[in-house]
């Protein structure tokens, strides 16, 4: 090993944090996993109803309410992909 190598490794164990961050942190990942998980739930329950319904043991009123919100939940993840790419678009084009 040789001595910038050494430094490096010196200077990454002393800058690294002390303590590991929590697994359930209150960051920006547990937010998108929160909305991530919220959109899986919404389209999976428009699923089942749908399957309900297509057996006769539910009655079309909770199949449309169902299906008008797993729309709703799917229109919101697109609106929100798009923010994403034009922000991503929008950082490529500043000058450097």
């Amino acid at each position: 090993m040789d001595f910038n190598t050494s430094l490096a490794t010196q200077s990454y164990a002393q800058a690294r944090a002390a303590v590991p961050p929590e697994a359930g942190g209150s960051g920006p990942g547990s937010l998108f996993e929160q909305a991530a998980s919220s959109f899986v739930d919404a389209v999976k329950a428009g699923e089942d109803t749908a399957k309900a319904a297509m057996a006769g043991q539910a009655d079309p009123h909770a199949l449309v309410q169902a299906l008008a919100q797993t729309e709703l939940a799917i229109e919101t993840a697109v609106t929100v992909r798009n923010k994403v790419v034009e922000a991503y678009q929008e950082i490529l084009r500043m000058p450097v």
